[in-house]
Parts: structure tokens; sequence; C-alpha cells
């Protein structure tokens, strides 16, 4: 019963997304254009595909060839008149970039350029977001489940059907690490079904450093072969147990809490507690995590973020190569 109710609910649901995508493909819906390159990041299931790596990288590139880039989000789990984790985490690393977070993107990109003159628009979670016209469509899949269970939410975890992929001008393979040539090949003889056109990239998520809340760094060598605990808000906690287990250091306990938890002081005890009785010489959590805490031990454990960087195994050049159009216009 639960089965089919979920399979009736999918129907609606498709429906719904393919009128809606319809509309803007025939234009009884209205797509407002910029006046400078737009550029989404978005993806195709629910859950975290590391679209905040990719924005970073994108802003580092264009910053480095002297672009003015400035980012759009819409703001999704922020408290009222605060930053969501992702943007605490990329002011973070980009305190150069203007970011603007509002349901209304539209508007927020137009203030981004009136303000600060922005010559391109980096859309964070942009895919579904049709109203802003785009100049560059970079699709996240994830190597554990690029395409959310073969069913459209709820039954499954796409946000649309799999052929939303023919608007894709770039689709990237996220945590490619995690799966060998073979499966790798597999994802991408169906992606190439939806979307011969689109240039396929594969990415991993590195980890370079220890962070802490105060901001000092440490090699990742002072983790290496200890026991460590670690925790996790995110989408995809799997993600960032993969990244761990490539610090070289020995994972003992793990904690998994919802997509974009808001820690309480409650919390922060509760964490404290559970790292005390351990056997372990820290506790490990993402980032995103980390600007929520802002504290720099759990207990007498210290509170470290494992620091990662977008880095490609496949695709960067041709990537760069359609990014290259928007510089000097």
């Amino acid at each position: 019963m639960l089965r089919g109710g979920l399979r009736l609910a999918e129907v609606f649901y498709v429906g719904a997304v393919r009128w809606r995508n319809r509309r803007y493909q025939s234009g009884a819906a209205a797509v407002h254009r910029m006046n400078v390159p737009v550029v989404s990041v978005g993806n195709l299931t629910l859950g975290g595909t590391g679209k905040t790596p990719m924005v970073e990288w994108l802003a580092g590139w264009f910053r480095a060839r002297g672009v003015r880039v400035a980012i759009v989000s819409r703001g999704y789990g922020a408290a009222a008149g605060a930053q969501n984790d992702e943007a605490l985490e990329l002011a973070r690393k980009l305190p150069d970039v203007p970011h603007v977070q509002n349901p209304d993107r539209t508007a927020a990109a137009r203030k981004l350029i009136a303000e600060f003159q922005s010559q391109v628009i980096l859309l964070d979670d942009g895919f579904q977001h049709r109203r802003i016209g785009r100049d560059l469509d970079i699709v996240l899949l994830d190597a554990l489940e690029p395409f959310g269970l073969g069913h459209v939410f709820p039954r499954g975890t796409l946000r649309e059907p799999i052929d939303g992929l023919r608007r894709a001008d770039v689709v990237a393979l996220s945590r490619a690490d995690m799966l060998d040539a073979g499966q790798r090949e597999d994802i991408w003889q169906t992606v190439r079904r939806y979307a011969p056109q689109a240039i396929c990239a594969e990415v991993v998520h590195a980890p370079r450093t220890l962070l802490a809340a105060s901001g000092r760094q440490e090699p990742l060598e002072r983790i290496r072969r200890l026991a460590v605990a670690a925790f996790c808000g995110l989408g995809n906690p799997a993600g960032f147990r993969h990244t761990l287990e490539t610090c070289g250091c020995r994972l003992a306990a793990f904690r998994e809490f919802p997509d974009h938890h808001r820690y309480t002081s409650a919390d922060v005890e509760s964490l404290a507690t559970w790292a005390e009785g351990l056997d372990v010489s820290a506790v490990l959590c993402t980032e995103k995590d980390l600007v929520k805490l802002s504290v720099d031990q759990l207990g007498s454990r210290p509170l470290w973020a494992l620091g990662v960087g977008l880095e490609f195994l496949a695709g960067q050049q041709a990537l760069e190569a359609e990014l290259s159009k928007f510089v000097g216009r």
C-alpha cells in the first residue's frame, strides 16, 4: 500500500514538474535574462552532490582572471535574516565575492549587478530554477546515487525526471573516485542517452587541511594514523565518510545529523559527552558544520573541520574552454 501511494504521488509530482518545464520552454512563463553571463550549478537529485565546492572553484577561477563574480542562492535552511551554512562557508573562503541569498533570485542577481557591477553571476542550486536565463548549466551527479533510485520524489530522490538532463551543458560526476572505470562508464552511457551534447567531467573532493573555528589551520598529517570521531549534518553523509577514509586516520565513531542542521547548545553538550566517552584524539566535522558551531573543542577533544577542495579527474580543459567565453564580455 505504501509503495502504491508513493507511486501515485510520484505521478502527480512528475506531472507538475513537466507542466512547469513546458511553460518555460513554450514561453508561457517568462525567463528573465540578465545583462551579464549567468552560470548555474545544480543537481538532479535531493541531497548533497558537492555543489558548494564547485561554486567555490568557479568563483576562484573567475577571480583569478580579474572577473567580478558574484553568487546568488535561495538560502535554503537559513534562519530569518541570517545566512545558511553554504553562504557562511563560502563567505569564509571567498571574502571578496559578494553573495546574496533571496528566494527571488532574479531580484538578487539584479541587485548584485547594480550594486557591485558584477560581470558574472553564479546561480547556486539553480538547475530547477527556470526564471533566470543562464548561459551555462552545470549539473552535478553524485557517484553514490546519480539517478535518485530511478524515481522522482517522493518515491525516489530525483527532483525531476532524468530526461531533464537534456538542458545540461556540463555534467560533472562528483566523488568519482568512489567508483571504478566500468561503473563510471555505465553512468556516462545513461547521461549520453539524454544529453549527448553535454561536456562530461569527473571531480573529487580532495582533503587539504584541518581548520579550527578560531581560524587556525593544521596539516592533515596531524591526524594520520590516529583514531578520530566524526559527525556531520549533510544530505549525503556517506560522501563525508569516504573523504575521511582518504586522510589516513582511523574512524572510531560517526554521528549523523539532518541536512542543514542548526546546532544548539544541547547538541554541543551531547557531542562533547559523546567525544569524552571515546578513545579518540580529535573530532572531525565538515566546514558547513563548523561555521554553525564556532567552538574549538568538544570537551577535552580538539574539533577540526576537514577542509576540502575540488579536483578534476577529467573534463577540466573542456569546462574551462566554455568559461573562457565569459571572460572579457
